[in-house]
């Protein structure tokens, strides 16, 4: 008999090392710990209450931080792969791991979506023995739980909080890790407890995501974005060498962003970013939170040491104003020129706000007109609180990493982890806008594209709707199956509740043979807790707003 409790105790506390001489060892018994677990067995094998014990085994297991194993290449010695990690489940898993790691080793890359299981999910922070010695009491639990949607970690919390954190906690929010970051991922009303109620249908932050997406649509939404990665390169060469390692046609004007992504030798979509020149010689790259090191490990692995790389995460702050009040909002703050002729949609450049130096792009993940305004960490506590006062007059309302999600999905915008990765290309994914053949280069992947191009899709992007829509009727999520009349055709890849359009909404790829054109009029399902739900194929996003003026 063994039990996975939920409260483990952690090995060799005091000095945080297992002794060398430790192989096959045991832990002295601790039968209070182990009691109350034994007691509720026997609620389940009765038998178990009049069976004795023969040997009492006390023995460490070894579990990593989320539970899942460690496969790929590492970020600090190059060819140096991990295949470990296995909590408890190494001979389930030993056939697929070893294949995967093997052809990681022999290619380079890998074109399954394998991040969950990459070892750069992790950052330097996650090997602190603290960390590691507090999570894992919570994550043996975790491997034979009940895996919550949406669920946090309450272990090992607080190991990055922004300048602003005690206000945005003031504000309502509800708190989520990413990256090691703790981001609002949602703001209580009406005094209720910011904490989250899992579930498998309706979810307690819906009122709030519901206000939040309203007001953002209809006022001004404050975002905080300062969680995203940034990374500065700089040198004689940068352009030319981002010119190889992105699909897209990078602007080389200062103050100019693009959207692109970076692709592995196949193909397959490594990053999703944006890049913006800030000075001559000077770029910046965006990424997410979460993607941090992988991004970082595929920039440096292509990038010479002639471009110099600075990872800035830490040091800059971004809040996100979005919405059709945004405009006005921000010229009441600051005396730049922000209209759409002096300031179009892809331009950023400095402006002051205040007496505080503001870099201001004009692009949006939410679909609606506004601006990111990225300043100095040590300042941006004070560009927190002028936005907050400055959009009293014009509704503003803080807006948590729900909303933000909802919103995209409405403007038809992707997320790399759930609609691309390395497992899609551009063209499956409807991201053939960010492909530039008519640059001179032969950038990374172009000659996989180029095979692809021409060729019949294995799979397409969809976005599909509910005909019965209703919150968490059913909770959309990934991975349901999606049916043309009683045959799979395809899966899903993200899913929500639009509150600003009343829809169950969910990503998706179809089979080969399938299209939006084939399929706009057939009858489609995607099947969820084994109920089959009619829906409804989108042509376009649900928000057709023209954020771009």
């Amino acid at each position: 008999m063994e039990f996975f409790e939920p409260n483990a105790k952690p090995a060799f506390k005091e000095k945080g090392i297992v002794p060398n001489d430790f192989s096959f060892g045991e832990l002295p018994e601790d039968f209070d710990h182990f009691e109350p677990y034994l007691m509720k067995s026997f609620h389940r094998l009765p038998i178990l209450e009049k069976a004795g014990i023969r040997k009492f085994f006390s023995g460490p297991e070894s579990f990593t931080p989320d539970t899942q194993y460690l496969l790929g290449e590492t970020p600090e010695v190059k060819n140096l792969f991990t295949c470990c990690g296995f909590n408890s489940i190494g001979i389930a898993s030993s056939g697929g791991a070893g294949r995967v790691t093997a052809e990681w080793m022999i290619n380079g890359h890998m074109n399954e979506d394998l991040f969950s299981l990459d070892i750069k999910r992790f950052q330097k922070f996650h090997s602190s023995k603290k960390f590691i010695m507090d999570r894992v009491t919570e994550t043996l639990g975790d491997l034979y739980g009940m895996h919550w949607p949406y669920k946090q970690h309450k272990t090992s919390r607080n190991q990055k909080l922004l300048p602003y954190h005690d206000e945005l906690k003031k504000a309502g929010a509800c708190f989520g890790a990413s990256g090691g970051f703790e981001r609002p991922m949602w703001y209580s009303l009406n005094g209720d407890e910011p904490k989250y109620k899992y579930s498998f249908n309706y979810q307690n932050w819906y009122p709030s995501a519901k206000y939040e997406t309203l007001n953002a649509r209809k006022n001004v939404g404050l975002f905080d974005f300062s969680t995203f990665s940034k990374f500065d390169l700089k040198g004689e060469k940068t352009h030319s060498e981002l010119q190889r390692i992105c699909t897209a046609n990078i602007k080389n004007e200062i103050g100019k962003s693009t959207y692109t992504h970076m692709l592995n030798e196949d193909g397959g979509i490594e990053t999703d970013l944006t890049v913006v020149c800030m000075d001559k010689n000077q770029f910046r790259i965006v990424s997410s939170a979460a993607t941090r090191e992988h991004d970082k490990f595929h920039i440096l692995k292509y990038l010479s040491k002639d471009v110099s790389f600075e990872d800035v995460t830490e040091e800059i702050c971004c809040l996100g104003l979005f919405g059709p009040k945004s405009r006005e909002m921000i010229q009441k703050i600051s005396n730049d020129d922000f209209t759409s002729e002096n300031f179009k949609f892809g331009n950023a450049k400095y402006i002051n706000i205040k007496d505080l130096k503001v870099w201001a792009q004009r692009i949006s993940y939410v679909g609606e007109l506004g601006f990111e305004l990225y300043v100095d960490s040590k300042n941006s506590l004070e560009l927190y609180k002028i936005l907050v006062d400055g959009g009293k007059d014009f509704g503003l309302s803080h807006c948590g990493m729900h909303a933000m999600d909802i919103m995209r999905m409405e403007s038809g915008f992707v997320h790399w982890g759930h609609d691309i990765s390395p497992e899609e290309n551009q063209y499956q994914a409807g991201l053939r806008f960010a492909i530039s053949y008519k640059k001179n280069v032969n950038f990374i992947g172009k000659d996989a594209l180029l095979k692809i191009k021409d060729k019949k899709l294995e799979k397409t992007m969809a976005m599909f709707t509910f005909k019965d829509s209703k919150p968490g009727e059913p909770l959309l999520l990934h991975e349901e199956p999606i049916y043309l009349e009683d045959k799979i055709i395809g899966r899903t890849t993200s899913g929500n509740y639009s509150f600003c359009y009343d829809k169950n909404l969910s990503f998706g790829y179809v089979n080969s043979g399938n299209s939006i054109e084939t399929l706009k009029d057939k009858n489609i399902y995607i099947e969820v807790e084994k109920k089959k739900y009619s829906v409804e194929i989108l042509e376009k996003p649900l928000n057709q707003k023209n954020y771009r003026d």
